[in-house]
């Protein structure tokens, strides 16, 4: 018995030198040509629509942690103590900036993590004035209108005009060949190619958008200001530039009266957020619903269906279109 036990253990040990034999020259069969988990960039990015960009750029090259999970509207969010230990870890964080991420600065403040390529995407982009809060409501102090990231009036979602989102992917496109020089042909390359399908995209809406004689679009918050602005329409936001709360009577009912005075036969709400004010205001003026998606973050439905940047705004135009015929 003895014997036998001896024999197994023997051949064991042969198979797992040959294995560590065979993984070694697979290893060497491989070097040069495979990139490991621990060879890829790490990067950290602030919510969806920047990860959707530097995945774009970064491709096979980096790794990519979305720091607001799926379904979850990102203008209240805040980061836990686990998004602050994936960014001292990062080698490159990218944010939008313009006042989105209403915390970034004391984080970034609070990092140890001196080596961090940080990107705001929208810098060099001309910021359109928004609206913080709308009227009637209380007016907020300087450090709540700071929290909230008010602090300058103006509207952060500037990922929705196409040729805006083709220069984010170039600010984050330079930020990854700051961290990653040895990679810049790929990034450059990566960036090229997405800057021409949005070039595309923007030339589609102009083509698509153009011929309506109705420009009015009604939506759960202004987070549409600069594809309106690029396109030609007129929205009129529900609630201002964060969805997080409800608008008082006299909104609604200025939103009702403009309604029915423009003959506007859509509202517009998002995924993810309650559509019950959209469904209020249309029920009394004998209109639909539908969604507008703002891109501030995905279902996990939707991203398991393979949904993007390109495939969500092409949405968007189909139910522009719906709505103003």
């Amino acid at each position: 018995m003895k014997r036998i036990f001896h024999i197994l253990t023997a051949v064991l040990m042969v198979a797992v030198l040959a294995a560590g034999c065979s993984n070694k020259n697979i290893d060497k069969e491989t070097e040069g040509k495979v990139t490991t988990t621990e060879d890829k960039l790490k990067v950290v990015a602030s919510f969806y629509p920047m990860y959707d960009f530097a995945m774009k750029i970064g491709g096979d090259k980096v790794t990519v942690t979305d720091m607001v999970p799926a379904g979850i509207e990102p203008h209240d969010w805040e980061p836990a103590a686990s998004d602050i230990a994936n960014l001292e870890e990062a080698e490159v964080f990218v944010y939008n900036g313009a006042g989105m991420e209403h915390w970034v600065d004391t984080v970034l403040d609070s990092l140890g993590n001196k080596d961090l390529v940080t990107v705001e995407a929208a810098s060099g982009i001309t910021l359109m004035e928004g609206h913080g809060h709308e009227d009637g409501e209380e007016e907020h102090s300087e450090e709540e209108e700071e929290e909230h990231g008010e602090e300058e009036g103006m509207d952060p979602h500037v990922w929705l005009n196409p040729l805006n989102a083709k220069a984010e992917m170039e600010n984050i496109k330079n930020a990854f060949i700051k961290a990653d020089p040895d990679n810049k042909d790929y990034y450059t390359a990566n960036y090229e190619t997405y800057a021409a399908k949005l070039d595309e995209l923007d030339q589609k809406f102009k083509e698509t958008l153009t011929g309506f004689e109705n420009k009015d679009i009604i939506v759960a918050h202004e987070a549409f200001g600069y594809l309106c602005s690029a396109y030609g329409l007129n929205q009129v936001g529900i609630e201002g530039l964060s969805p997080d709360s409800e608008p008082d009577p006299a909104k609604m009912e200025e939103v009702i009266q403009f309604a029915k005075e423009n003959e506007v036969k859509v509202i517009f709400f998002e995924e993810l957020v309650s559509p019950k004010v959209a469904e209020t205001i249309a029920k009394e003026i004998g209109a639909t619903t539908d969604v507008l998606n703002p891109l501030e973050g995905l279902s996990e439905e939707d991203i398991k269906n393979g949904a993007d940047y390109f495939t969500v705004m092409e949405q968007n135009l189909a139910s522009l279109v719906k709505a103003l015929q």
